[in-house]
């Protein structure tokens, strides 16, 4: 098995019995919120499509938007979208770079690069990003 997205990190946002906490990004999917696709598996405390993918049902707290990565092999991406005000840049990104999957930071680092630099000019790309990862 590959190294889960949320390995043994108690901090983390994710739930306890969440599929993050033992597969790795790509080996589940994320759905929107609880559903009948995915129901409760008393036995277990997983949700699971009918097909029998692991579902995780708080993309807030996994930090992936919900898409069907195991079922479908939805592409695994996340878009940097810097909030309008400028005070919210860095604790926005702050809470994007803390749940991102490894290796989604390279690619979320320079979008947020890009992304400062042309939302807000004014704003010092180097320091803005140092106070997300602080």
């Amino acid at each position: 098995m590959s190294q889960a997205f949320v390995p043994d990190d108690v901090l983390h946002l994710a739930c306890g019995v969440c599929p993050s906490r033992r597969f790795a990004v790509g080996e589940f999917d994320v759905f929107e919120r609880p559903t009948k696709e995915a129901p409760f598996n008393a036995k277990d405390g997983n949700r699971y499509t009918a097909a029998g993918v692991p579902v995780c049902v708080h993309p807030e707290k996994v930090g992936l938007p919900a898409a069907r990565y195991k079922s479908e092999g939805a592409p695994l991406r996340i878009e940097v979208v810097l909030p309008a005000d400028e005070s919210e840049v860095i604790p926005y990104l702050h809470d994007l770079f803390y749940g991102a999957a490894p290796f989604l930071l390279g690619d979320l680092l320079e979008q947020a690069k890009a992304e400062v630099s042309r939302a807000f000019p004014k704003l010092d790309v180097t320091a803005t990003i140092r106070g997300a990862l602080g």
